[in-house]
């Protein structure tokens, strides 16, 4: 699986390119986008990898100091939203033939090792992305285009909106915490589900309830709660 991954990141969402220009959101340099038609802009030609390599291109923040490098990086994170969002519902198509039916395989695999984690925690996500009234919000530690490349592959696209995906790797997960408070506001209810030591103490540092999921269990626990509305 996680060959998979970085293999759908490198040979659809621009990761080679990318690695070393990683961002916290997607839309974090969508300011640097001039808007322009990229139907038949040619990614492999425009100059944007110097020959040294994307190593000496991005500064420590991520951020490269020319403007027509920028606009280059934003085509880039552009069309990655555009390529998640028409097949969030579709990987295979993504995929195409023989990978799809690999990657179908391999997902039926998982499963049965697993005993339906997959499915017992789409189960939850579902539910809360059933109500007209919540979201679900995806702060994790993996660099932004795996971790896009990875929500596709484990089908968790149509649960989580790319523009509620935050990745970590860079400032941690207290920062990104406090972006989705600035941007949902204070007065909404946030409810952190996880397993790791890091999100449940900044949960406890902003007051927030924190569903621990370190079993099976647990996540079936998380669908009865939001089954009987106690969540």
């Amino acid at each position: 699986m996680e060959e998979m991954i970085f293999n759908l990141a490198d040979s659809r969402l621009f990761f080679n390119d990318l690695e070393e220009c990683d961002q916290v959101h997607i839309d974090d340099v969508a300011s640097d986008d001039n808007g322009q038609d990229l139907s038949t802009y040619n990614f492999g030609t425009d100059g944007f990898q110097s020959p040294a390599g994307g190593g000496t291109l991005c500064l420590g923040s991520g951020v490269h100091g020319g403007v027509d490098w920028m606009r280059k990086l934003a085509f880039r994170y552009r069309r990655v939203k555009e390529i998640y969002n028409t097949y969030k519902n579709n990987v295979g198509g993504l995929l195409g033939s023989p990978k799809r039916e690999e990657w179908l395989q391999l997902r039926r695999e998982m499963e049965v090792l697993t005993d339906l984690w997959l499915t017992q925690a789409l189960k939850a996500l579902a539910l809360i992305n059933s109500r007209p009234n919540c979201v679900n919000v995806m702060v994790t530690t993996t660099q932004l285009i795996p971790a896009l490349s990875k929500v596709l592959l484990y089908g968790l696209g149509a649960a989580f909106p790319i523009e509620n995906i935050y990745s970590a790797t860079k400032t941690g997960k207290e920062s990104c915490f406090e972006r989705v408070t600035q941007r949902f506001g204070r007065r909404a209810v946030y409810v952190v589900v996880g397993d790791g030591v890091e999100e449940e103490t900044v949960a406890k540092k902003k007051n927030m309830p924190f569903w621990r999921v370190t079993c099976r269990a647990d996540l079936e626990a998380l669908s009865h709660a939001l089954e009987l509305d106690y969540l």
